[in-house]
């Protein structure tokens, strides 16, 4: 019987077609639109590098490219951290286990706009826990978590923390998980205390755990949107604003086509600067 070799392409085709049509063909076209001026509705006006020119001289931009940057920074080391420390915490035996590691994932699986819900009544300044917490402590102060330039930005990051450790934390359970017990008992047997077998043997032992972590970290954080628009909608005074909820802004609604989508484009040359590199080196470890 004569061997088709046109049949593994036949059955590549329907996933080539998905890929080119959902994936690659909305990014050459949103760089088309980020040349282009109007509002989407009707003909578009070609101005070339106009937007992003423009973008130069914003400074609700950069507010928001620093805050997006901010928000990576603390996404990667505090969440990872705290992510991990659970992690080691729930990895031990004790009554119980199972109950805590449920309640440290379950933040995980509420949607971005409740998790805002939640904590824009935990930072009300009259009736919120936090400040009501503070009195019964005697402390006689009510500030305004989200209201305050100067403390919106780490509040906001701290809602957004509550949520993304769930995640992360199973995923490092798994790595822990699968780290043979007799390589840490040998650790022990040649002399090495709990804080060198976990630098020296468990941290290295789970780099392909830290890889996925990291990487969808990344991701997230770059294109954050949802707990900013449901919790501070980029305020006060841009005070919180990052570059997804202000692309959304200059798109939705000022009908900035054009001017948005340049941001959208921005925020991928970001993701492809950041993680390239980022997964070039991790293979290169391999």
């Amino acid at each position: 019987m004569k061997e088709n070799k046109t049949a593994p392409y036949l059955f590549m085709l329907p996933a080539l077609i998905i890929y080119l049509s959902v994936i690659i063909f909305p990014v050459f076209y949103s760089l088309w639109i980020s040349f282009q001026s109007g509002t989407g509705i009707g003909s578009m006006e070609f101005v070339g590098m106009k937007n992003y020119t423009q973008l130069i001289h914003d400074e609700v931009f950069w507010m928001s490219f620093k805050h997006t940057i901010i928000w990576i920074v603390l996404t990667v080391f505090v969440t990872t951290t705290v992510s991990l420390m659970l992690a080691v915490l729930m990895n031990q035996k004790f009554r119980g286990r199972t109950f805590f590691r449920a309640f440290f994932y379950f933040p995980s699986v509420i949607s971005a706009i409740a998790v805002a819900i939640i904590w824009r009544w935990i930072y009300n300044p009259q009736i919120g826990f936090i400040n009501q917490f503070a009195q019964m402590l005697g402390l006689d102060f009510t500030q305004t978590w989200i209201s305050t330039p100067n403390t919106a930005l780490i509040a906001l990051f701290i809602a957004a923390l509550w949520q993304a450790i769930g995640q992360p934390m199973i995923l490092f359970l798994a790595g822990l998980g699968g780290i043979s017990p007799d390589v840490l008992e040998a650790a022990s047997i040649d002399g090495a205390n709990g804080v060198q077998t976990f630098f020296h043997i468990t941290i290295p032992l789970m780099k392909d755990t830290f890889i996925m972590v990291i990487s969808t970290l990344l991701i997230a954080a770059m294109k954050v949107y949802d707990i900013v628009k449901g919790l501070t909608d980029g305020g006060p005074n841009n005070a919180t604003q990052v570059l997804a909820s202000y692309m959304y802004n200059q798109v939705f609604q000022y009908n900035n086509v054009g001017y948005g989508t340049a941001i959208a484009i921005i925020m991928v040359l970001m993701m492809l600067i950041v993680i390239i590199p980022y997964m070039s080196f991790t293979a290169k470890k391999e």
